[in-house]
Order: structure tokens, then sequence, then C-alpha cells
């Protein structure tokens, strides 16, 4: 108590003024419209100001989730609008049709984020936070929101590792949107920006710039999902047939958000397929 009265009096003239300071200002402001008016004005645009910093933070804040659930969106909007397509072109604008179609797909997207990427070697691997936990299996195909990305590799319990394109063990097929040639993609080595279709045929018609997507000749990814748009074409080394250098339409350098694709018959058709091998094989060695 004594040390604020030792204050008060050390310091009793500034007190006075501060005071003298906040009625002068009360009795201006309350008394005279205009001064109130831009007494007001300015608080607004304080307040104003603060409250729009305050969205801004939020919203960047936000971004992350925003970002993903874009990623989700395009892959799946990606899709219908090829499945639209196709279906309009084999039976017309027939809507109901077309509803029973997209719904008797059997596939669904399960949304994860890349927490491990490298496009420097020749043997690239990325790894993704979903594993076995959220429905992730070996063999599902991965794809972000602008095309193809992998195959799923290996499977953890919260996290699995995708073969990407960007790795020369991967073979992709895939055809020249709207012909019906295909070949398989496959990367080199080099560019993370490029990758080659081989074994396209010397009589296939495409232009340059025209896209490439997956085929659906696999049981991994759904026909039509792009894969990159054709920049140059060669000959193969062996002559008969063309190779075309296509810029991949994901961009591995700065990929963050994937969706893997859950076909709930993919398993089914590869244990058909490797059982079909198996009995071949064994009525070769027969």
């Amino acid at each position: 108590m004594r040390n604020l009265v030792d204050f008060i009096i050390k310091h009793y003239n500034w007190l006075i003024f501060l005071l003298l300071e906040v009625v002068s200002l009360t009795l201006l402001f309350n008394f005279n419209s205009y001064q109130s008016y831009v007494a007001l004005s300015s608080a607004n645009s304080v307040v104003g100001a603060l409250y729009e910093g305050k969205s801004d933070i939020t919203s960047f804040l936000s971004l992350k989730e925003v970002n993903k659930e874009l990623t989700r969106s395009n892959a799946e909007l990606q899709q219908q609008v090829l499945l639209l397509t196709e279906e309009l072109q084999r039976y017309g604008a027939n809507s109901r049709h077309i509803e029973q179609v997209l719904r008797s797909k059997h596939y669904t997207l399960i949304s994860g984020q890349v927490v491990q990427n490298s496009i420097s070697k020749r043997d690239n691997l990325i790894t993704i936070d979903r594993g076995s936990a959220d429905g992730v299996k070996q063999d599902m195909g991965v794809v972000s929101g602008n095309g193809i990305v992998g195959v799923v590799y290996m499977v953890g319990p919260h996290y699995s590792i995708v073969m990407p394109v960007l790795s020369i063990h991967s073979s992709v097929s895939c055809e020249i949107n709207g012909t019906g040639y295909f070949g398989y993609l496959r990367w080199l080595g080099g560019d993370c920006h490029y990758a080659y279709v081989e074994d396209v045929p010397r009589h296939a018609k495409f232009k340059i710039g025209q896209w490439v997507v997956t085929s659906g000749y696999s049981a991994i990814f759904p026909q039509g999902i792009p894969v990159g748009k054709i920049r140059q074409y060669e000959e193969s080394p062996d002559g008969v047939s063309f190779r075309l250098i296509v810029e991949l339409a994901t961009d591995f350098s700065n990929l963050r958000d994937v969706c893997v694709i859950d076909n709930r018959h993919t398993h089914e058709q590869l244990r058909l397929l490797q059982a079909a091998r198996d009995s071949l094989e064994l009525v070769k060695n027969q």
C-alpha cells in the first residue's frame, strides 16, 4: 500500500494529465457528431482488420485439409467424367442408365498423404500414411489429383510403400485416349517429368499434345486415368513400333496428397489370372 501511495505522489502530474485527456476525449466524442463518426469509423476499421487477419490465419491453417479433400474430389471427378463420356458415346444421353453404371463400379478411394518421396534414383519409392488398418492392400493403384502415381508395393498397419511410375521396375498398361491403341508406360531414369510409352503400333494414329490414359486392361487401374501428354515420338530400338515421350500428368517433385484405389474385384481378378497361369504351366510340364 505504501508503495502505491509513493507511486501516485511521485507521478501525480502524469496521472492527472492522463485523467484530463480521457475526460476531454470522452466529452469530445460524445458531444460532437463529426468526431464521434470519425472515431467509430476508425474503430471499425481496426476491428475489421483484426478479424480479417484472424480469418486469414484460420484459412491458412485449414489449407492442409482443404487440399486433401480437393485431391480426393478431383480424382473422383476425373474418373466420373471419363465414365460418363464413355457411356454417353455408347448409349446416348440416357441419364438413368448412366447412373446405374456409376453405381455398379466396384471401387472407392482411400485418401492419404506422402510422407517420404524420392525422384533421383532408378528405383524410387514413395511412403504414404495409410496402411492395412485403413483398408490398403498390396497391388492397389495410387493416383493424385492430376493423374497416375503408382502401385502399392508393401503394406504395414499404418504406412504403405508405393512403387511409382518413376521406377525402372514399373510397367503400366495405357492407351492413347480415344484411339484404342495401347502400349506400356515405362521410366528409364532421368527427368522426373517424362516417361515413355513403348510398343505402340506403327500404324497407330496420334497427335502431339494428345492425352495418354490408363487402358483398364489390368485389374489395378480403372480405364481413363490421366497418365500424361504426348510431347515427342521416336522409333523403338527394334524398329517395329513407336516409343512415345510423355510429359507426366503428376508432378512427382511436388507430390503430397494421393488416393489409393480400392477395387473390390482386383484380388479376385488377380487370383484368377494367377490360377490360369499355374494351370498353363502345369499343362506345359506334362
